[in-house]
């Protein structure tokens, strides 16, 4: 299941959704905003997202990784809107039987939800400027952001 969210991301709460008796292993990430990128001092961020495509093709991300890791559950939840410094911008989450598949599936699903997902990240900066990151991932990757 994955969710987009202007609300804060509860990871404690998430993470005990996951819980299933077959499961030995839980792995999470959680992705925090950060105070500094490149060199410029960043005072928020604000994330926009086409959600229909997003929610749908996270789906497909979060199926993938289930196929292939053999885990039991997998959730993302990804925040839009603007965000302030600590903020959870992203959490991902896995419950699998061994530890070696929580982890791996916690990896596969983020990198490939930077790559595919309709989500544009802009950073506002400390002396007042702002601009958009990493718009050039996607067609780099062989991937359109529509």
């Amino acid at each position: 299941m994955i969710t987009m969210t202007t609300d804060p991301i509860l990871p404690d709460e998430l993470r005990d959704n996951l819980f299933d008796p077959g499961a030995g292993a839980y792995c999470a990430f959680e992705g925090w905003v950060r105070n500094v990128n490149e060199g410029h001092a960043v005072e928020r961020l604000e994330y926009e997202a086409y959600e229909p495509l997003a929610i749908k093709e996270g789906e497909r991300i979060l199926a993938e990784a289930r196929e292939r890791f053999k885990t039991l559950h997998a959730h993302c939840v990804h925040r839009t809107g603007l965000l302030e410094i600590g903020d959870c911008a992203v959490w991902v989450g896995v419950s699998a039987p061994h530890r070696d598949e929580a982890f791996l599936a916690c990896r596969f699903i983020i990198d490939a939800l930077k790559v595919r997902l309709p989500i544009w990240k802009k950073e506002h900066y400390v002396n007042g400027d702002s601009g958009w990151v990493n718009c050039g991932r996607c067609a780099a990757h062989g991937h359109s952001a529509a």
